[in-house]
């Protein structure tokens, strides 16, 4: 039996209660949302359908419903409008998770959290300062969604499984992210060399261009928002494969943010870098042989974000 309670009902957490649903990784999923008739909405309209998919009990509750959950994942918070930063967002969502934080912990102290509402980074540390709870419990979903987006990019060049790529984004979820290329491969060739390194396929591949990936990268959620209004299907399923990890009996490695305590130089600020997310929550990082131009990426990425830190009543 495997419960997990989701913040917040709007597109990015009913999504994931569908995702979660689909996939068959929660056997109880409850819905939260200060409207409350919204979230029994969406339980129904889920339960609905699940005859014809993996058994789950999921319906609208209360925090007190919380009790007993492995995951609690926290979607709540103002929805990012077109033309604004994440980090926009900052006072109003850092205000809405410092209320919900003793209110949730009452009931499910065991649990582990997993914190999507943006900016991810700021609302992470907000929690981590804030709960009390043991930090490998405290997991923000951090880059993996811009991991995922990197790989499908890089993927369509080459005309190959996204499941042979193996890229990361690191740094805060937003602008001031970076890609380690010197670490960026496809089935353990550079990407670099991977063009080059093809025989007997027919296609004609372009050269990579490191800087138009990039900016495919930073620019996705904004270019989806303007499009349609709002982002939730990657990001769901980057969530779910978060929780996934967190019940497997064998650890993963994922770029979520986690509180830094001197990694790489680092401190007191939440980003993310590889860990390793298991049934014991991100329990361990993976410390990657970044060069001096990703080190030095890094390092302006907490800065940024601890300038948003500074610069708010936290």
């Amino acid at each position: 039996m495997t419960k997990i309670t989701i913040i917040g009902t709007g597109s990015v957490g009913s999504t994931i209660a569908y995702t979660l649903t689909v996939q068959g990784i929660a056997s109880e999923i409850v819905m939260i949302d200060i409207n409350g008739e919204k979230a029994m909405g969406e339980a129904l309209d889920i339960r609905q359908g699940t005859p014809f998919c993996h058994p789950c009990t999921i319906y609208a509750g209360s925090y007190s419903d919380a009790v007993g959950s492995d995951i609690v994942i926290l979607t709540s918070g103002v929805a990012r409008k077109p033309g604004q930063s994440r980090l926009d967002l900052a006072q109003i969502n850092v205000n809405i998770t410092k209320q919900i934080i003793p209110e949730i912990t009452k009931y499910a102290p065991d649990a582990t959290y997993v914190i999507v509402s943006n900016p991810v980074d700021i609302l992470t540390y907000t929690f981590c300062k804030y709960s009390g709870l043991p930090l490998e419990r405290i997991i923000g979903s951090g880059t993996i969604l811009d991991t995922s987006r990197l790989r499908s990019r890089i993927s369509e060049y080459y005309s190959v499984n996204q499941q042979n790529v193996h890229a990361y984004v690191l740094g805060e979820h937003g602008d001031s992210c970076f890609i380690p290329w010197s670490l960026a491969n496809i089935s353990n060739v550079p990407v670099k060399d991977y063009r080059e390194s093809l025989l007997g396929t027919e296609g004609v591949y372009p050269e990579l261009d490191e800087a138009e990936i990039e900016e495919y990268v930073r620019k996705s959620g904004a270019r989806v928002i303007q499009r349609k209004g709002a982002t939730f299907y990657a990001v769901s399923i980057s969530v779910c494969r978060v929780c996934k990890a967190l019940l497997s009996g064998i650890d993963t490695t994922l770029t979520v943010s986690t509180l830094l305590e001197g990694e790489y130089g680092i401190s007191d600020v939440c980003l993310s870098l590889l860990n390793i997310v298991g049934n014991k929550g991100a329990h361990g990082k993976v410390l990657l042989p970044l060069n001096d131009k990703e080190l030095a990426a890094l390092h302006h990425s907490a800065n940024e974000l601890k300038n948003v830190i500074n610069s708010i009543d936290l």
